[in-house]
């Protein structure tokens, strides 16, 4: 069984900082890919930032230039540093991740609240 647990939501003023983690743990190979998608009050989940074992990110555009997306190997861990924030990021954000265990699993996150004000 793998799990993500994810961290560092909270409230935070318009134009302020905010670094959200996610741990991968269990029976796990090797990772294919992380990411980190939100979902707005009345919106449908929407990806956010998204890096491959490749190397290769893709960022939604209305956060390219202020959000970063990476990745620890050794910890299991992706971190998204998202600075510049705006009212319109508030949003449960929720780890995914593409993991290599005896087959190929897709998993998600608990969430994690991410408050913006004005």
């Amino acid at each position: 069984q793998v799990q993500l647990v994810e961290s560092g939501g909270g409230l935070v003023q318009a134009g302020g900082s905010l670094r959200l983690s996610c741990a991968a743990s269990g029976s796990i190979a090797s990772i294919m890919a992380m990411g980190w998608y939100r979902q707005a009050p009345g919106k449908q989940r929407e990806l956010v930032a998204r890096l491959t074992s490749g190397a290769s990110t893709n960022y939604a555009d209305s956060v390219k230039g202020r959000f970063t997306i990476s990745r620890h190997d050794a910890k299991n861990t992706a971190y998204l540093q998202m600075n510049n924030l705006k009212p319109e990021d508030t949003a449960v954000y929720y780890c995914n991740a593409v993991v290599m265990t005896h087959t190929y699993l897709e998993v998600w996150g608990q969430g994690t609240l991410v408050t913006v004000s004005s």
